[in-house]
């Protein structure tokens, strides 16, 4: 085996998803750095694989990721996997890659399952440019502060979120991006009760909502980028002014809904227009 950090994929549900190269390399390493052992340890048994472990987590401290570095310097090999999936996509493993590199170690991927990227290649959505966004903050304002300068992004948009967020993070990005842009929910991807959704926000919010499995189990969101303006997105000059003297007042879904009654143009196509002057 050469002396090497090797990043190695690992399956995101489905064992039948890992590529023979990986577990031929994890047989072969003198030690895995596992983000959780005791979770690694299943896969370990699955594959017959009786390599010594020890953890590497983002809270792994600065002097066992030099001594990582130091023993592959020294002649030794590393794995680097993470509970599931590729390793530093939202998961540990960038400080101990930096370093490598930094150190002069060769690093070598192993690829295999990602979910981001199974996400997006179901999801029917462009997938020629995209950007990936990772975890969006636990608190809903802190939330849509992150989510507001992407309202105008062009590229599709891939989102992990918690089941536990998920309907609170459908509501935020339908105030942010709005009540019919596009979106997919891709849940538990190639395990048992994989789910892959698409639909306006708003009906997405309605789906989850209405059953309670859909808020289980890890959850990849994926956006339509924002179009940009069309021929018929302007409102006539007092609907905008009505809705200017609101919104310094209200939110914008109440806005909205308030302009509609006086003006009689529909709620979307002023929640709409809303959205557009926060640039």
């Amino acid at each position: 085996m050469e002396s090497a950090l090797y990043v190695v994929a690992t399956p995101i549900g489905n064992l039948g998803d890992m590529v023979p190269r990986a577990v031929e390399i994890l047989q072969g390493v003198d030690v895995i750095a596992a983000e959780d052992t005791r979770h690694s340890a299943r896969l370990l048994d699955h594959f017959h694989i009786s390599t010594p472990m020890v953890a590497y987590h983002d809270h792994t401290d600065e002097g066992r990721t030099r001594n990582m570095v130091e023993r592959i310097a020294a002649g030794e090999s590393v794995a680097l996997i993470s509970d599931a999936g590729t390793p530093l996509v939202s998961d540990p493993g960038y400080r101990l890659v930096r370093l490598a590199r930094e150190a002069g170690v060769k690093v070598i991927p192993v690829p295999g399952a990602c979910a981001m990227v199974a996400a997006l290649s179901a999801s029917g959505l462009p997938s020629d440019r995209f950007t990936f966004e990772g975890f969006l903050p636990a608190k809903s304002g802190q939330r849509q502060n992150t989510l507001k300068p992407l309202a105008k992004e062009p590229r599709t948009m891939v989102f992990y979120e918690a089941p536990h967020r998920i309907e609170a993070c459908l509501a935020d990005m339908a105030e942010i991006f709005g009540l019919d842009r596009e979106a997919v929910l891709a849940r538990e991807l190639t395990k048992t009760f994989e789910t892959i959704v698409s639909a306006p926000l708003s009906e997405l919010q309605t789906f989850v909502a209405s059953d309670a499995n859909q808020r289980k189990g890890e959850i990849v969101v994926l956006v339509r980028g924002h179009a940009g303006p069309t021929k018929d997105a302007g409102l006539d000059p007092e609907a905008e002014r009505i809705m200017s003297v609101l919104l310094k007042e209200l939110p914008t879904k109440q806005a909205a809904s308030i302009a509609a009654e006086l003006t009689g143009l529909k709620k979307k196509a002023l929640y709409q227009w809303a959205l557009d002057q926060q640039d």
